[in-house]
């Protein structure tokens, strides 16, 4: 990897994954903002990423909030702080989608940063 900065993060892309959605609101120089919506009961892997941190504020629902050894519920305008390299996931133990921000900082944003460690869909890093 050069020491070029790299955001391959587009305004407006999008996804639909096993858990739910996302979708790019903004990008800049060393930073993405993505809506995040999880579907009720569903949960992303458990993961980390080696070149960025990550935000999370909650807009709507209900989230377990997995960083390192600790897990902690937060509703709306809860937040929580992901630093590079920890792992962490967040669920939806609710009956209603749980929408987030998650505000991406760091020199190379990618969906590539993805190390999964656990994953109840079966995907692998």
């Amino acid at each position: 990897m050069s020491n070029e900065p790299v955001n391959e993060y587009e305004p407006g892309a999008s996804d639909t994954r096993p858990w739910g959605t996302w979708r790019v609101l903004a990008t800049g120089d060393g930073f993405a903002v993505k809506e995040i919506v999880v579907n009720p009961g569903e949960v992303l892997s458990l993961q980390s990423h080696a070149h960025r941190a990550e935000h999370w504020v909650i807009l709507s629902g209900i989230a377990d909030v997995t960083v390192g050894d600790e897990t902690v519920r937060r509703e709306e305008n809860g937040s929580a702080f992901i630093p590079v390299g920890a792992k962490h996931r967040i669920a939806n133990p609710g009956d209603a989608p749980l929408r987030f921000v998650e505000v991406q900082t760091g020199a190379h944003l990618s969906e590539a940063d993805i190390q999964r460690y656990e994953d109840r869909y079966g995907r692998s890093s």
